[in-house]
């Protein structure tokens, strides 16, 4: 009986046919053209926005005129091309560059369309300001979809760093733009909702002002308490971790000062220690102190049970198993907390200065000004301190993938 001969499988095959496989599915999926739908409904509603008027009619000599048409001013006419324009290169897929020519594209309507009388509130708007308005929803739609799906791509290509903020900064962009179209257009007070060229006004014109209530908030007291809260509370999870005994008094007391309202320790902390910043920092330290202790303590917890037994069969020391592995080992729920920690200092610092503190502050400002009506400079500090944090957190995201690269928790893929 003889047994068939098998043939050795070539693998120039199987990468080919992977290969055509991978071809066919790209192909397949070029089907589908991202936002396509979206396109023709902003296709439609140019042609609506064009056909109807751009303000509401006006009584003139006692008879009632029609508002002109969105393409009889020049603003107008080339918003409405440009939508045009780009919904019909939406219905096509694109790639990189072309997307964000489409993202371009739609910021350039959009800019022609806050030109209008309507988006300045020099008139009331008509249908065919809503319309168009809708029209640039949708386009702005598209753009973000368009941008997401660059992201996350290889890290070794030049634009991977670019494409992975891109979609975010054009959503953005996006919230800016409708933000001031709403708000003027609807004629939606200032004390309620002031718009963003009144607020961007505002923190250039008060910028000096704005910088000492940075300095006197953040720099004084928020840093300086971050790191005094956040550097306790790292050395009591060493003491407490070294001596067990301790747990069972600290880990209460330091539960108990978590609890312990803000309103309530802010006045304490000023009769204690002034209106100055220290009482600020007082606060911030207060606050901070806890996460960093429960951080520290779970992460020391967290090295693996065989490198530890390994560490004893060399008899390694505690200080040399703390140094080499758990610290190591704690390193992201370190970070962790320090990052949840930047936020708290930053709130609870502001918060403080509403019971006393000084002719400045982002907190004294804050309170002064809306109790002043003064919207558009509450509206500045509170921008301050929001991308005060958002960089906070950004940059010890950036030390964290530095640091701990080689922990699967940060490692880049």
């Amino acid at each position: 009986m003889t047994h068939p001969v098998t043939q050795p499988v070539n693998p120039n095959l199987l990468l080919n046919s992977a290969i055509a496989s991978a071809d066919i599915a790209q192909a397949a999926t070029k089907k589908i053209v991202t936002g396509s739908l979206l396109a023709v409904l902003a296709m439609a509603l140019v042609l609506l926005s064009s056909g109807f008027a751009l303000t509401v009619a006006q009584e003139a000599q006692g008879v009632l005129r029609r508002g002109p048409a969105a393409w009889q001013s020049v603003p107008g006419a080339a918003g409405l091309l440009m939508m045009l324009c780009t919904a019909v290169r939406a219905l096509w897929p694109t790639g990189r560059w072309a997307s964000i020519g489409l993202v371009v594209g739609s910021f350039g309507a959009a800019a022609c369309w806050l030109a209008l009388p309507p988006a300045q509130g020099a008139a009331e708007g008509a249908a065919g300001f809503w319309f168009g308005v809708i029209a640039l929803a949708a386009l702005a739609a598209i753009s973000v979809q368009r941008c997401s799906q660059f992201a996350g791509g290889r890290q070794l290509q030049p634009h991977a760093a670019v494409d992975e903020w891109l979609s975010a900064a054009v959503f953005g962009v996006w919230v800016l733009v409708f933000w001031q179209l709403l708000v003027t257009a609807l004629a939606v007070p200032r004390v309620i909702m002031p718009a963003p060229l009144g607020i961007g006004q505002a923190l250039i014109e008060q910028r000096g002002i704005l910088g000492k209530d940075f300095v006197q908030t953040v720099v004084k007291a928020v840093l300086t308490g971050w790191l005094m809260g956040c550097g306790l509370g790292f050395l009591v999870a060493i003491a407490i971790d070294r001596q067990p005994f301790l747990q069972r008094g600290l880990l209460p007391i330091a539960s108990l000062t978590s609890t312990v309202p803000l309103v309530a320790v802010a006045p304490i902390t000023v009769m204690w220690f002034g209106f100055g910043w220290e009482s600020k920092a007082a606060v911030v330290v207060l606050m901070t102190f806890f996460p960093m202790l429960v951080s520290t303590l779970a992460g020391l917890k967290a090295a693996d049970k065989l490198e530890q037994e390994l560490m004893f069969t060399y008899a390694a020391s505690y200080k040399r198993t703390l140094l080499d592995l758990r610290l190591p080992s704690a390193f992201p729920f370190v970070v962790g907390a320090l990052k949840v920690n930047a936020s708290l200092a930053l709130i609870g610092a502001i918060v403080a200065e509403y019971f006393g503190s000084p002719t400045s502050g982002l907190g004294f400002r804050i309170s002064t000004e809306a109790a002043k009506m003064n919207m558009s400079l509450v509206w500045g500090a509170i921008v301050v301190s929001a991308v005060t944090g958002s960089v906070a957190y950004a940059l010890l995201v950036k030390l964290e993938r530095k640091v701990a690269f080689w922990h699967p928790s940060v490692r880049v893929k």
